[in-house]
């Protein structure tokens, strides 16, 4: 990978020895008065991230005043963020003077802009009030410190699958709010006066590689499924694995704005039953595993790109049937459903056996039937363009009921009556059931299996797997 002279300087300024470097963070004075600043705040702040209690304010000051005096101790050890670390402290010191109201940290915010330095190594500190996706739901000042996953195999990937906005990263700390299953760093959670054009995401890498790892071992030895070697390795070695996901998370991102899709496959704002989310997100990731056999079959990949390709495959199949579809509540859960459908969909095509109680695939004919799933989606977007909403969700719900058995319960699976057909689609999708497709047996026999692993995932990083 070819990278400019600015940002080799930059990493050889600031990247240096990882696990040296990530201790003298991680244990730096300026960053522990920091974080415990940050979680003090948080006790005495409201959903919406204001501070109501004016008794409180006091306190908070203090608090405030560590904080922007750690980001400017820190600062020199983020030369590449001094103009968002500068406008961190202005933003902080606005928000107590004016009394702690909703924060608005729209200003740094805009000024923070990882992808424009995705040099493999390079640290960022990271403090906003914000919301952690899949951990609170509250807009509390959060701080993290991360480092950038950008492998040379990954640099030559993007110059053919363009993701100029994706930023794969892992941990080095962080505050309460990522001690959760929240795996991802994305702008929008941030508290802030107007949204606006968002110019990154990010996701680490790190937590979904060392939660893969620990559910697959489990997963694996209850079902007594014996792994192929390449995919065992996967188990035992925490940067292939989260290099691994760094490569399927990229193709994956990229996908949401790209194929035959409906206007807005998320439909942004709208209501609609979640069954469309998990075909939205199945989507990407079979997108991301056809993707994935094409570059580990070709010559013109690197040998690691082919190498981590071939891992992509397992990884798909495996966090999908062993962790999306028994994690978390029954409640329109679309990732379960997801990962329930595509286990069903190599069961019922002969590619995956559970005979004698052992779980066993047929390798070597999985990826065109995973292909297969893949491409009925698509056919199902493509035929969507030509279709009112409604049908194209009916359409939906029948492909995915030739798959999965809904539940007997379900208004749907016996048919809307006139009245919903003809109104509004609110009331389509309140007849959607929040069980709508119910796990199957052997999903209700391993979910009691693996639930005190998967629940065990929460706050998960490399060293609590190694």
């Amino acid at each position: 990978m070819s990278i400019s002279v600015e940002k080799t300087h930059v990493a050889n300024a600031l990247v240096g020895e990882p696990e040296v470097l990530e201790d003298e963070l991680a244990q730096h004075p300026s960053w522990l008065s920091l974080k415990a600043a940050a979680t003090a705040l948080q006790g005495v702040q409201s959903q919406n991230g204001s501070i109501t209690d004016v008794e409180r304010h006091a306190d908070a000051d203090i608090s405030v005043s560590r904080i922007t005096a750690a980001i400017t101790d820190l600062a020199p050890h983020f030369a590449h963020d001094a103009a968002y670390l500068a406008a961190l402290v202005v933003d902080f010191d606005r928000w107590a003077s004016d009394g702690f109201g909703v924060p608005d940290f729209y200003d740094s915010l805009l000024a923070f802009q990882p992808q424009q330095h995705r040099v493999n190594g390079l640290r960022h500190l990271v403090v906003f009030p914000m919301y952690t996706q899949n951990g609170s739901t509250n807009r509390l000042v959060e701080a993290v410190l991360i480092e950038v996953i950008w492998p040379e195999f990954v640099g030559e990937l993007e110059a053919g699958y363009t993701n100029k906005l994706f930023v794969p990263i892992r941990f080095l700390d962080f505050t309460p709010g990522y001690d959760t299953n929240s795996a991802v760093l994305f702008p929008e959670t941030v508290a802030m006066r107007e949204i606006p054009t968002f110019t990154w995401g990010a996701i680490f890498a790190d937590r979904e590689a060392a939660r893969f790892r620990r559910v697959v071992r489990a997963a694996a030895e209850i079902t007594r499924l014996e792994l192929p070697k390449d995919a065992a390795l996967l188990l035992e070695d925490q940067q292939l694995t989260e290099e691994t996901f760094v490569m399927w998370d990229l193709i994956h991102d990229r996908t949401h704005m790209r194929g035959d899709l409906p206007f807005d496959p998320f439909m942004i704002k709208q209501r609609m039953p979640f069954f469309l989310y998990s075909l939205e997100e199945l989507r990407c990731d079979l997108t991301a595993f056809r993707e994935s056999v094409t570059i580990s079959q070709s010559e013109l990949a690197s040998p690691e790109a082919r190498r981590h390709a071939k891992l992509v495959q397992y990884a798909v199949i495996f966090d999908r049937i062993f962790r999306f579809a028994i994690t978390g509540n029954r409640v329109r859960n679309y990732d379960g459903l997801g990962g329930q459908l595509l286990f069903a969909w190599m069961h019922q095509h002969g590619v995956l056996h559970w005979t004698d109680t052992r779980l066993t695939f047929d390798w070597e004919a999985v990826p065109e039937v995973v292909i297969a799933l893949g491409a009925q989606i698509d056919e199902l977007y493509w035929a969507s363009i030509d279709r009112p909403k409604k049908a194209h969700w009916l359409a939906a719900y029948e492909m995915i009921s030739k798959t999965l058995t809904p539940n007997p319960a379900s208004t749907w699976a016996r048919g809307l009556p006139l009245d919903v057909l003809a109104g509004a689609p609110k009331g389509y999708t309140d007849q959607v059931l929040d069980d709508e497709f119910p796990l199957s047996m052997f999903f209700e026999a391993l979910e009691k299996k693996m639930r005190t692993v998967i629940e065990s995932t929460a706050g998960i990083t490399a060293s609590a797997v190694d």
